[in-house]
């Protein structure tokens, strides 16, 4: 299908995601759109961040049930995909990022056949082909000596070569929307700025979507254009990053408040009344 430049890529109206069979909520009936642009989904760990991201891809378990009034990519329904489809959007139109590589790179497979793989599945390309557009790619994300290192195993490198590596997988097909799940959460602060950086680069140059799940504040500020604060399965605020320094949100403004940084250093951290934060919650 083909995509309309000038029209959102998502479109979520009421998502919930519950447990199966209990009806209990996880994901609170959320509405967002989502587009080319450098959106960032915070919050605390356990506010549903990963699920409503996973719940884009297709990719929560039987014991998780999504709903929505609308759940879309490019007009196309979402819940109504059939596995093929989904296979087939998977990886190509729509790609992921994860957490740790140590995780989700095959420890038996070498990174030129694992970058190369979705050009397997999605693509007719040859042999020859394939192999040239892997070295290119690898090249992109920043990677020294692409054509070695592509006969390399995932453990004979470094935390923040294998998270290159795994961006490297989840461009090579040209995608249009990418979600990166927490992708320097292994990371030191300096590499995780050069991956976020990187990130934001390509994104760019390649004129896709991002939506970046972050706990990191600052890094937010710096490489995205709209934030989305969840707590509790809700999101409670969306503004531009640039306007996080300023929020008027009682909750984002105590998570700026309490990002790492030199004047907070030694110093006791503010804290949130979440009392009145669930009795304003309980009047939305």
């Amino acid at each position: 299908m083909a995509i309309n430049p000038s029209s959102p890529l998502v479109i979520a109206e009421q998502l919930r995601v519950s447990v199966a069979g209990s009806g209990a909520p996880l994901v609170n009936d959320l509405r967002f759109t989502l587009g080319r642009e450098r959106v960032a989904l915070v919050g605390e760990s356990g506010s549903g961040k990963s699920l409503t991201a996973r719940s884009l891809m297709g990719l929560l378990p039987p014991s998780l049930k999504v709903q929505a009034q609308q759940l879309s990519f490019d007009g196309e329904n979402l819940l109504q995909l059939s596995e093929r489809r989904w296979n087939a959007m998977r990886g190509n139109q729509l790609a992921m990022v994860m957490q740790d590589p140590k995780y989700a790179l095959n420890p038996t497979r070498t990174i030129g056949w694992q970058v190369e793989e979705p050009l397997k599945l999605h693509t007719k390309l040859g042999r020859a082909e394939r192999r040239e557009k892997v070295c290119d790619m690898l090249d992109a994300v920043g990677l020294p000596q692409p054509a070695q290192l592509m006969a390399r195993y995932p453990h004979q490198l470094s935390g923040g070569m294998g998270q290159r590596v795994m961006l490297a997988i989840a461009l090579i097909t040209d995608p249009q929307f990418l979600i990166a799940d927490e992708p320097t959460s292994a990371l030191d602060h300096a590499m995780r700025d050069q991956v976020l950086g990187l990130i934001r680069k390509l994104v760019e140059q390649r004129n896709m979507g991002l939506l970046l799940i972050s706990h990191d504040l600052q890094q937010v500020a710096d490489h995205c254009d709209r934030v989305m604060v969840m707590y509790k399965g809700d999101i409670l605020d969306s503004l531009p990053a640039a306007e996080l320094p300023r929020a008027t949100h009682p909750y984002t403004h105590t998570l700026w408040a309490c990002r790492p940084n030199k004047s907070t250093h030694g110093k006791p951290l503010p804290t949130l009344d979440r009392a009145a934060l669930e009795a304003a919650r309980g009047h939305d």
